[in-house]
């Protein structure tokens, strides 16, 4: 086994890895770039080296400075997670070249499966199910027309480098097929230096399943079920869960089965995953495989058992596979959400900034625990004040829950979201639980469509349905109550000034756009036999709340139960435009209200609403990030939809542009500026 190894990454996988060797007793080394000195990663291994600038070409992609690194300290072995070098065959022969083990498949098998055209017909010859389409490169728009009237449409038009999203297209008609042939031939050439494309048929209604495969030097290769990965925003996957609500025990067999027969076709040593893309009537067909360790990889990690880093590691060291695919578990049910720091509200643009609050729920399983235990878990590279940079992706952590049923993981998923606490930056959470509550998720009826169907015109704060929103008025009244009831026990009070707890409320929920605001009573019922200031019953438009917590005041995420039935909520003051206001979120709802007496409620009413400043004139950055370009001046006209300004941030380009003709009064920000939220970069006269 090996002594130390360095692991070639960031983030949450890099300390995934690091909780693994530790548990195995081995060392580890960290590499950071200038910009995550200070991240967990860092602070979690035994050694850490910078490699250079904040930019990943700079730093984390430099296979040959990894290298040196770990000649430098003595790294037997490196673990590259997922990204960057993960599946780059090029380094990993390096690595073999230098007597340094890469803990992952060997460089021939990452060749073979990082071509898509190459593994395609590998899978055919390995007879696996794949997609009717044409495998080789295309040359011109009229052969790619020819080709897709043969296959008959719809057809994907596919880079054969392609990946994340990008050299991309769906077309249903031959304009379409020149066009999209075009345009993910330029798209591809930028992206990946690789400008082949390739035509296959499209899969209605398809989803997402990929099976999970392990194999070691000895020849033997096991599948660890599937996990369903159709819950995707623009082909990046936003919840994945295991097994799949969809496919038959027969369909997970044999999609199971060639997976392992495409492994051995090349000789696969380590963890992998073959994804596969599902029809309607549970028809399968190899898409892809990726060779590396996948980001979802925890759910299959909850229902097996098994802890996928630590059998990378083995294999890695030339040890045996410990079980064989009859000794392989499948208990319970796990779903993943990925959280990522952006803006739901703001079409999911990046957020950046420092981590005010970061406080997950509480954790009761762990990274490399191999125990078939039900519960929740995070996995993280983030720390509560740590920066999050504008250099990298946008996830900053992953939720894990584990259920005895699918029904029990989604109850706990959505707990264990009410009780996640981001502040600083904007994250994806309102956006989680809204989708944990759709019924059509909830029943299982789902595709790789259902974010772009459901969602099609964004995410709005209209698109969070609570099932009860009075309640959240009533955990509001609770926690006003709870803070007149210590105010009033403070000792000293001048006579006849006291404060008085009383029993009559005013719910007044703000509405900080239109100032439509909603007027709610409250009563609160004297407690007859009950001890203790932990309890209140609130009753609200003629429903009762019967409320318990023994949450202090200070506490943001609140745990108690309601009318018998457990609840989490965030609870904070001053968050909102009115700084009395309580911020009160649960369920992806949010609201802000004030808890008055009756009286002030009614003089409420007689308040006028301030309409906010109009900025029509402006063009305000939509997300924090870096000033790239501007392309107007002072005095220069302009027409609608002309290119105004560029802003950077995790690997994304925003372009902004004029909403209407007009003439550019002042420009106040310059390139290489960083961006807040909002900030004003041009004006209009």
């Amino acid at each position: 086994m090996f002594k130390k190894i360095l692991i070639a990454n960031r983030g949450e996988i890099a300390c995934r890895v690091i909780a693994t060797a530790r548990k195995m007793g081995i060392q580890t080394v960290a590499v950071y770039s200038e910009a995550d000195k200070n991240a967990r990663h860092v602070a979690l291994a035994d050694e850490a080296v910078c490699i250079g600038p904040a930019p990943s070409r700079e730093s984390y992609l430099l296979g040959d400075k990894i290298i040196e690194v770990c000649k430098q300290t003595g790294a037997q072995a490196v673990h590259p997670g997922y990204g960057f070098l993960s599946e780059n065959a090029e380094f990993s022969k390096k690595c073999e070249d230098n007597g340094i083990i890469f803990i992952g498949p060997k460089h021939h098998a990452v060749a073979a499966m990082g071509d898509k055209i190459a593994s395609k017909k590998l899978a055919n010859e390995a007879k696996v199910n794949t997609i009717p389409g044409y495998n080789d490169a295309i040359a011109a728009p009229e052969d790619a027309v020819k080709i897709a009237q043969g296959i008959g449409y719809p057809v994907m038009i596919k880079a054969s480098a392609g990946g994340g999203g990008k050299g991309l297209r769906v077309a249903y008609n031959d304009k379409e097929c020149a066009e999209g042939f075009a345009s993910c031939k330029t798209e591809a050439l930028g992206a990946f230096g690789d400008d082949r494309i390739f035509i296959e048929k499209f899969v209605e209604q398809p989803r997402h399943i990929e099976i999970q495969v392990v194999g070691d030097g000895f020849g033997n290769v096991i599948y660890l079920n599937e996990r369903e990965c159709s819950i995707q925003r623009r082909h990046q996957k936003v919840i994945e869960e295991a097994p799949s609500p969809f496919i038959s025990d027969e369909t997970r067999k044999a999609m199971g089965e060639q997976a392992v027969a495409l492994a051995k076709a090349v000789q696969y040593q380590s963890a992998g995953t073959v994804e596969f893309v599902v029809g309607k009537n549970q028809d399968f067909y190899f898409l892809e495989m990726n060779t590396r360790l996948q980001v979802e990889h925890p759910v299959t990690e909850c229902i097996t058992g098994l802890d996928l880093v630590e059998l990378m590691i083995r294999v890695a060291a030339g040890e045996k596979l410990p079980l064989t695919q009859a000794e392989v578990k499948r208990e319970g049910w796990a779903i993943e959400c990925r959280i990522n720091a952006e803006d739901p509200f703001r079409n999911f643009l990046p957020s950046t900034g420092r981590l005010v609050r970061f406080s997950p729920p509480e954790q009761n399983l762990h990274q490399g625990q191999a125990s078939l235990a039900l519960g929740v878990r995070v996995d993280t590279g983030v720390q509560e004040g740590g920066e999050i940079p504008m250099y990298y992706d946008s996830m900053i952590a992953k939720l894990i829950v584990h259920g005895k049923d699918r029904k029990d993981a989604i109850a706990k998923m959505r707990q264990a979201l009410n009780g996640f606490v981001i502040r600083g930056i904007s994250s994806n959470i309102p956006f989680q639980a809204a989708l944990l509550a759709h019924p059509k998720f909830v029943s299982g009826d789902f595709n790789t469509g259902f974010i772009a169907e459901n969602y099609a015109h964004g995410f709005r704060a209209e698109d969070v349905t609570h099932d009860d929103p009075n309640m959240l008025a009533a955990i509001a009244a609770f926690v006003r109550r709870k803070s007149r009831e210590r105010a009033a026990g403070i000792s000293g009070q001048l006579p006849g000034y006291g404060v008085v707890v009383g029993q009559e409320y005013a719910v007044i929920e703000l509405d900080n756009t239109e100032g439509k605001h909603r007027y709610l009573s409250a009563q609160i019922q004297e407690l007859e036999g009950r001890e203790g200031k932990n309890k209140a019953v609130i009753q609200i438009e003629g429903k009762t709340y019967d409320i318990e917590s023994a949450s202090r005041l200070n506490d943001i995420a609140i745990n108690g139960t309601v009318n018998g039935l457990p609840f989490v909520a965030q609870v904070e003051r001053g968050k909102g435009k009115n700084p009395l206001a309580l911020r009160v979120q649960n369920n992806g709802r949010a609201v802000d209200v004030l808890v008055v007496s009756p009286r002030m409620a009614e003089l409420h009413k007689l308040m006028p609403h301030k309409a906010p400043p109009d900025m029509s004139k402006f063009v305000l950055s939509p997300m924090p990030g870096l000033l790239v370009q501007i392309n107007v001046e002072p005095g220069q006209k302009v027409q609608a939809g002309e290119r105004v300004a560029t802003i950077e941030a995790m690997k994304m380009e925003n372009a902004l542009f004029a909403a209407a003709d007009g003439v550019v009064k002042s420009v106040s920000a310059k390139k290489g500026d960083s961006l807040v939220v909002d900030q004003p970069i041009v004006e209009f006269e």
